[in-house]
């Protein structure tokens, strides 16, 4: 088989290719695994790339992984498929999106003339509408070659190759709370997550206010593009990052709920404010995303402690203890535009859940 020529297709990730020892990659196992990963929500926000080949992110960032979102993928090769077939929500998938995924397969296996593919992920929420559907999907994936291929990877090595199909797939890797590292090689080798605490740690909830279940028009990374190119602000952006994750740090650590609150709020609007500078404006927003703002600051004021955060997207999420979920369910629901609520509660790390121990072939 011929082996890719790493320098000119994926743009200098030299360092990190060596470090997945294709060398002595033989072969693939028989027959199917099926990997479940969770979508994870970021508290400090991942907005900007500084390489865009590369997919290394501008900033760092951090997230807390979901029980209630997942993405379960199930993955063959099979040397009787002429090209890759990728099946998303019993759907098949072709074009772009397609040769993305194919991509991703050639640069985690290391070949070009490897097996082919039958991908068949299937998503427990929204696809592609602010729920970070790509984070879970594409940190299943990586799991599931790793099992493929023998690649074994530990789970630092594992979400820098989630990072390259997807910026905030590194984090899926990882249950509870998790720290994206903003690296400083040009390799990419730096930018991994490390997990800052497990789903054990502090008995959270997310409400997850769905305002539409429609895929936006605008995906992330053209969004991110956008806001590098023409932001004013967007220097600010990067340069004030370092000070919240520090303290987005310490409030996870001792358990801090309205200062994790005001550090997630403070985050969201700081991106969403970015994006809205650019040239055109960005608004993943829609009339009941303002509307669910308004009524949980609402809620704070009459002593109840919620806070929001929305990604690229028009659902808007509220952290809050599991005391006031009711209270703040009610209020939410009776917006109008939200069309339903999920909850959540810190979720685990991504696993295989149909482990098979074929032979090496």
């Amino acid at each position: 088989m011929q082996k890719l020529n790493f320098e000119t297709v994926f743009a200098h990730q030299i360092v990190f290719v060596e470090n997945l020892n294709h060398s002595k990659i033989e072969g693939y196992r028989y027959g199917s695994v099926t990997a479940v990963a969770h979508s994870n929500i970021a508290l400090i926000k991942y907005w900007g790339k500084r390489a865009i080949q590369k997919n290394l992110p501008a900033v760092g960032s951090i997230s807390l992984t979901l029980d209630a979102l997942h993405t379960k993928t199930t993955l063959q090769f099979d040397e009787a498929l002429k090209q890759d077939v990728f099946l998303l929500n019993e759907e098949k998938v072709e074009g772009k999106q397609l040769k993305r995924i194919s991509d991703f397969l050639n640069l985690a296996v290391g070949y070009s003339e490897r097996p082919k593919a039958r991908i068949i992920s299937k998503n427990n929420f929204p696809t592609g509408a602010g729920l970070a559907s790509s984070a879970s999907g594409f940190a299943a994936l990586a799991l599931a070659l790793d099992d493929r291929f023998g690649l074994n990877l530990n789970r630092e090595n594992l979400s820098a190759l989630a990072r390259m199909g997807s910026g905030s797939a590194a984090r899926s890797l990882y249950g509870g709370f998790v720290e994206m590292k903003l690296g400083s090689k040009d390799d990419g080798s730096e930018d991994v997550a490390v997990q800052l605490k497990d789903e054990s740690h502090w008995d959270l909830r997310l409400l997850a206010a769905v305002t539409s279940t429609q895929k936006k028009d605008l995906g992330s990374t053209e969004g991110m593009n956008r806001t590098a190119e023409t932001a004013p602000f967007y220097d600010a952006w990067i340069s004030s990052q370092p000070k919240d994750i520090e303290e987005m740090k310490k409030a996870i650590s001792t358990k801090d709920f309205e200062k994790l609150g005001e550090l997630t709020e403070h985050s969201c609007f700081k991106m969403h404010g970015l994006a809205m500078a650019t040239r055109p404006p960005i608004l993943y927003w829609n009339a009941a995303t303002t509307e669910t703002i308004h009524r949980v600051w609402k809620l704070r004021q009459s002593g109840i402690p919620a806070f929001v955060t929305i990604d690229a997207g028009p659902q808007v999420k509220i952290l809050c203890l599991s005391d006031s979920v009711d209270e703040i369910k009610e209020a939410v629901l009776d917006v109008n535009g939200v069309e339903y609520i999920i909850e959540a509660k810190p979720g685990p790390a991504a696993r295989i859940v149909h482990p098979e121990k074929e032979i090496i072939r």
